[in-house]
């Protein structure tokens, strides 16, 4: 009789835990030795009452309302800085003269107009709303200037078009903010009052579509009336504050007035006072100054002069008409300010930071001896007797017929295979130099044919610069080839491939082959500094200063910097009208080091970039360039290629260019080819023997030995190719940054149209 047995669809109950009904003693015996748990904030915070957990969450409501109150009465209030607000028209039609004159509300509070070069600025002093305004303003044309004043500037008044809301010089202005990093900023319209009342309203609609592209949770103010513009100031005045990291942690300066003292050595050199109110931070002499396109400088003292522009002025009755009450105001004579001059602090040479930007290399650390030519000869010749290997052939074997056979294996050809590579051979070079004959005469024909053309297109050819065009149309093959053949070069003829790659090398693998990131450094390479953490030193760095109290010129003070050794050409490019700007730095910020970095490439810059290009950089609060970036047959403007942000500052990391061999086969064999157009001589392909190969179609070998003189090889792969196939060969070399840094970056030269219409320098510029 047949047992049963269970199914699949058994019930399987769980076993029975015997460890839930331990005794006492059995539960002591396994906690033996073991620690309570230590108390855990979570359960601190669990343990409170509900009426405790309240009454903690309105006490940090409360404190983080009162720090943005505090906040709103600092800026623009009696004890603190002026409210700085750039003003950016985003559209050509904007008339930004009648803009600032609306903003000039003299029955709202005092008005006192600064000329500052080109710019148009004003102080806005206004008792009534206890706060008060200083205005600048700034063309979208003008990037520089728009950048620069965008760095220290607490709002931004965009100011648009009512039907279109900004052109293309606007939206790329917006592009290059946004890169940069936006601080607060307010949306304004100029002229819809101007349009028909019907279509006030659907411009009014269509200017909001038009607005949520760009500020998707913002809405915009009109500026037509004085009533208008009054509703603005005080939207300006409660708007909360957005921050920016690089201005939260250091004190920066805009400058209100600048001074030029020159040394008695040299007038090309001098003290340079400058003059502004404190923001950010507390400013210590002992720091250094960078100055904002021209470097980084000492500063020497710092004076507390009298405020210019208080917000509640002094009231002087005079004798004859006690009744009437005159207002006087600083800026009105320099007397009152050197009157009340005082010397807040002055440097310590022991305390004050050095200006040592780069590490002063020693000579003679890491020297060693080159080898002898006895040496390298004797290498040379052991090269030569080790290459040489005893194969064993059968009788009657031609030396050309053994270099085929592989080892353990037999394979032969008849002696006919030699003379027919060598024909073959000389057909094709005949037919490359026919090929080379009669493009050089189809060149010379294109270049001497003329074309008769009308009088409209010899005046569109005047406008035309040849050199330049054809720099670009070069620019662009190059980028084409890029794109199609990425990396690969062609081998020179002229030149043997092993000195013209002397510099690459092969690797097996590229994501795992060692590489040494001390090997082979530019001299260049002994100035720089490298940090041992940069992270933790930055951190420590911040820390600090958000723990530590800073002796010197707090924020809100009106004081006057004393920086010593600055180039006369600070103060001409002041004069000129562009901006003077100073930040101070933190400890370690003045160092040169290598700087990598994320970009990503703009979308409204669609010209090919090389490689070592020069380019201007705006990171942070610098300016800089790699190498002068000017162009004579441009608009005078600089175009944005790409944004991003900074990923480490490490000069160990490695940035690896890889150049593609290619050559062809000529011959196929089950796994053996001779491949040609790599090499052009014997000696380079004896000299990259030991790199591996690789095909387009996923095939591997290596250089089994160099065939006849003209640079044909014979190579063995893993598998059989294809006729169509291409055969590789990658090399491999570390590439480093140039040492080209240049924090002067002067403003780019300003353009005019003739009458003639064409694009002419002003006079007196250079």
């Amino acid at each position: 009789m047949a047992a049963h047995r269970p199914g699949p669809l058994k019930q399987q109950n769980k076993a029975h835990k015997g460890g839930r009904h331990r005794g006492r003693g059995s539960a002591q015996r396994d906690g033996k030795g073991r620690l309570a748990l230590k108390t855990l904030s979570k359960k601190v915070r669990k343990e409170l009452s509900r009426v405790d957990q309240r009454h903690r969450a309105s006490q940090l409501r409360k404190q983080k309302k009162e720090a943005v109150l505090a906040e709103k009465r600092q800026l623009g209030g009696k004890d603190g800085p002026p409210h700085q607000v750039l003003v950016v028209p985003l559209h050509s039609r904007i008339s930004l003269p009648e803009a600032m004159q609306l903003l000039q509300d003299r029955d709202t509070g005092t008005v006192h107009l600064n000329e500052l070069g080109n710019t148009q600025s004003f102080m806005l002093l206004c008792p009534r709303l206890k706060h008060r305004w200083f205005f600048t303003s700034a063309r979208p044309g003008d990037l520089h200037t728009v950048l620069d004043m965008a760095k220290v500037a607490d709002t931004i008044l965009f100011l648009l078009d009512p039907l279109e809301g900004w052109d293309s010089t606007g939206d790329y202005c917006l592009s290059c903010l946004f890169a940069q990093g936006l601080p607060t900023y307010t949306l304004a319209v100029q002229g819809i009052s101007g349009l028909p009342l019907k279509k006030q309203i659907d411009a009014r609609k269509k200017l909001s579509k038009a607005v949520e592209k760009r500020f998707p949770h913002d809405k915009f103010l009109l500026l037509d009336t004085q009533q208008e513009a009054g509703m603005l100031l005080r939207q300006l005045a409660n708007q909360k504050q957005q921050h920016l990291a690089f201005r939260d942690r250091r004190a920066y300066l805009f400058a209100h007035a600048v001074d030029f003292v020159p040394s008695e050595e040299n007038n090309l050199v001098g003290t340079l006072k400058i003059s502004g109110y404190v923001r950010g931070q507390t400013v210590n002499v002992n720091r250094l100054l960078h100055i904002v396109g021209h470097g980084d400088f000492q500063m020497k003292q710092i004076d507390a002069p009298g405020d210019p522009f208080p917000l509640n002025p002094r009231r002087i009755k005079p004798q004859k008409d006690p009744d009437m009450a005159m207002e006087i105001c600083a800026t009105d004579t320099v007397d009152d300010m050197e009157e009340g001059l005082k010397v807040l602090m002055r440097a310590d040479p022991d305390r004050q930071e050095s200006l040592q930007a780069e590490v002063i290399p020693d000579p003679m650390e890491g020297e060693q001896t080159w080898p002898t030519e006895e040496e390298l000869s004797e290498a040379k010749d052991f090269l030569k007797e080790s290459s040489k290997m005893v194969k064993k052939v059968p009788k009657g074997t031609s030396s050309y017929q053994a270099e085929w056979i592989l080892d353990g294996g037999s394979q032969s050809g008849g002696e006919g295979d030699e003379y027919e590579y060598d024909d073959m051979e000389h057909e094709d070079f005949m037919e490359e130099e026919s090929q080379d004959e009669s493009s050089e005469e189809e060149e010379e024909e294109y270049e001497t044919m003329t074309v008769g053309e009308s009088v409209h297109d010899d005046l569109y050819d005047e406008k035309v610069d040849e050199e330049a065009e054809a720099k670009m149309l070069e620019k662009y093959k190059q980028e084409r080839l890029e794109e199609m053949f990425p990396d690969e070069v062609d081998t020179p003829r002229d030149v043997a491939a092993r000195i013209r790659f002397q510099k690459y090398r092969g690797l097996k693998s590229f994501r795992t082959s060692p590489w040494d990131p001390k090997e082979n450094l530019p001299q260049d390479y002994a100035r720089i500094f490298q940090f041992q953490n940069f992270t933790n030193t930055r951190k420590s760095i911040f820390k600090e200063i958000e723990e530590k109290e800073v002796e010197g010129a707090e924020v809100g003070w009106y004081v006057t910097l004393h920086v010593s050794e600055v180039p006369v050409s600070v103060v001409e490019c002041f004069r000129q009208g562009a901006p003077l700007i100073a930040f101070s730095l933190l400890p370690h910020e003045q160092k040169m080091s290598v700087l990598n970095m994320v970009v990503r490439r703009d979308p409204g810059n669609t010209e090919p970039v090389k490689a070592k290009e020069e380019l201007i950089f705006h990171c942070g609060f610098r300016r800089f360039r790699a190498s002068p970036l000017f162009s004579q047959h441009t608009a005078g403007m600089h175009s944005l290629i790409a944004t991003g942000h900074l990923m480490s500052v490490d000069p160990d990391r490695m940035v690896i260019k890889r150049v593609v061999l290619s050559g062809h086969p000529f011959k196929i064999f089950t796994k053996m080819a001779v491949v040609r157009y790599m090499f052009f001589n014997r000696e380079d392909v004896l000299w990259f023997k030991p790199v591996e190969l690789r095909t387009k179609w996923g095939r591997r070998g290596h250089i089994k030995e160099p065939l006849g003189t003209h640079g044909h090889m014979k190579c063995s792969f893993d598998g059989k190719l294809k006729s169509q196939d291409t055969v590789l060969m990658n090399l491999y070399k570390r590439v480093f940054p140039k040492w080209t840094y240049d924090p002067y970056v002067p403003e780019p030269v300003p353009w005019v149209k003739s009458e003639s219409s064409s694009v002419v320098p002003q006079e007196g510029m250079e």
